[in-house]
């Protein structure tokens, strides 16, 4: 119950709080570590880490006004893959935020990007690099709720964003074949 209530209070603030930007620049949602995240080692549990993820991305959809657009043609967005990487753990009451980025695209699937950031508790110099604790990749396409799926570049207009694709990273592009998630140009 209690993600259901971030979930909302995070929706609500992203309403309020609408930016200039597009999936593809940073968004940052800031949260706390709360007692059901955490697991018996009292550190933040591997699947509330996923969870949050998923509030990352709504923050993300609704601050740019992506959601609307989507909503409006009756799409909605699927994860098909994600992989995330632990450095350090957050425990209970840490701040942190996360830090949402779409990478690119193919026909199918949109890649995005997600870190895990620690807000420390004492000021830091403004040129010390933030902690990041966990880093993910995300693979997920767009359904029509008539059925089928969308083709990422319609996506990527309903966006507002140019129909091309940036470059997505080799890295992540080897990833996805590997969960044979990439696109194969058919022949």
């Amino acid at each position: 119950m209690n993600r259901l209530v971030r979930l909302l209070a995070v929706w609500l603030r992203a309403r309020r709080h609408r930016g200039p930007g597009t999936p593809l620049d940073e968004w940052r949602t800031p949260l706390r570590v709360m007692p059901n995240d955490l697991d018996l080692l009292r550190h933040m549990n591997n699947g509330s880490y996923l969870t949050l993820m998923d509030i990352g991305r709504v923050d993300m959809l609704v601050r740019t006004g992506a959601q609307s657009a989507i909503s409006r043609r009756r799409w909605y967005p699927v994860v098909v893959g994600e992989s995330i990487r632990f450095r350090r753990s957050l425990e209970l009451w840490d701040r942190f935020v996360i830090v949402t980025r779409v990478v690119g695209w193919d026909e199918r699937i949109f890649y995005l990007e997600q870190r895990f950031e620690r807000v420390p508790r004492a000021a830091k110099p403004a040129d010390t690099a933030p902690e990041v604790v966990a880093e993910a990749w995300v693979a997920a396409r767009f359904i029509a709720r008539a059925g089928g799926t969308v083709a990422s570049p319609d996506v990527a207009e309903a966006f507002e964003v140019a129909g091309v694709s940036p470059p997505v990273p080799d890295a992540v592009l080897a990833w996805a074949r590997a969960l044979d998630l990439a696109h194969r140009p058919r022949g």
